[in-house]
């Protein structure tokens, strides 16, 4: 059925010379009309050779994911394992340190190359409130010329929980995301792009906080903030409470990749402002935490995750979200 429904919804791309946009543009939260009226105008010139239906679903996807973006304020804070209890309570953290001192805490993880504490000054930025949806993602492969992933397996009634339109966007490479933030950038005339590894720990900490899970509470509370262990599927975007700052999913479902370069020994040579990561490498970062893991043990915000950044499949478990490296107004 799902195979159906997209193939009528993107047969129009084989339509050649369709004509510019005529339905009404999408109304924005916080764009101007002039601005939507920009994006519409670049849509249509270069995708002129799609339809109608498919370039306004292309501008109704970059105005929302632009009104979804969280602006998160910049400030200082202390990158890294900043500790917890030996034995901690993850229903009820309470706030850091605990009533210990900081040298008598435990490291939060023990093995992730995340315990050189060291001084972070960040500009601000935007980040987006959710992952990026699947058909999002599927909208933007096909704007590419792209076929669908995983095609031969979307029909299937025992997978369909796979493939719901509004789950993480599920990927085999790091670059894919990459290409997906630059698409938005370049349709919106925003530098959209990865967050880097410093500002996903800054915003999952709401600007920085000491705070070890990325909730709204800063503890676990199992069907309302993160997901039960025993919920060992992919869930839809947005199911669970966001962070202070309306962030989702920060944790708990499918893992973010982030534009950094992996390297074991980076937090100890970072730069305090804006780091970026290291020049080269071979492996990227990914934050977070996925619908597999133990939340208690990964779902903190701390935690580095290397990884190869060209997969065997496509992954529910591995996912992304978009920022906007500008301190300036959407307008």
């Amino acid at each position: 059925m799902y195979r159906r429904v997209i193939l009528s919804l993107f047969a129009p791309l084989m339509v050649v010379g369709c004509q510019a946009q005529s339905q009404p543009l999408p109304k924005s939260e916080r764009l101007n009309p002039e601005k939507v009226a920009a994006i519409a105008e670049r849509i249509d010139s270069q995708y002129s050779k799609l339809s109608s239906e498919l370039r306004s679903q292309i501008l109704n996807t970059v105005v929302r994911s632009l009104d979804e973006m969280v602006f998160i304020e910049g400030g200082e804070f202390e990158m890294g394992d900043f500790g917890a209890p030996c034995d901690f309570d993850q229903t009820n953290m309470g706030t850091w340190p605990y009533g210990y001192e900081p040298d008598e805490l435990c490291p939060i993880t023990p093995k992730f190359h995340d315990d050189y504490l060291h001084q972070v000054r960040l500009s601000s930025y935007y980040l987006a409130s959710y992952q990026t949806r699947l058909g999002d993602f599927d909208l933007f492969r096909t704007s590419q010329g792209l076929p669908f992933f995983d095609a031969e397996y979307r029909d299937r009634e025992d997978l369909q929980f796979r493939y719901r339109g509004n789950n993480p966007a599920p990927l085999k490479d790091w670059q894919e995301a990459k290409d997906y933030c630059l698409w938005l950038g370049q349709l919106s005339d925003y530098p959209v792009d990865l967050p880097t590894e410093a500002q996903w720990e800054y915003a999952a900490r709401n600007r920085g906080q000491y705070v070890q899970f990325p909730t709204d509470t800063g503890s676990l509370d199992y069907g309302r903030n993160i997901p039960r262990d025993e919920d060992t599927d992919i869930h839809p975007v947005g199911q669970y409470a966001p962070n202070p700052l309306g962030l989702y999913d920060m944790a708990g479902n499918a893992t973010d990749w982030v534009n950094d370069w992996y390297d074991p020994d980076y937090y100890r040579n970072s730069p305090a402002d804006n780091p970026l990561g290291p020049k080269t490498g071979t492996q990227k970062v990914r934050r977070g935490s996925d619908f597999s893991e133990s939340n208690w043990q990964s779902a903190n915000t701390v935690r580095r995750w290397p990884d190869n950044p060209v997969q065997k499949n496509h992954y529910s478990s591995t996912s992304f979200r978009c920022a906007i490296q500008s301190d300036q107004a959407l307008k």
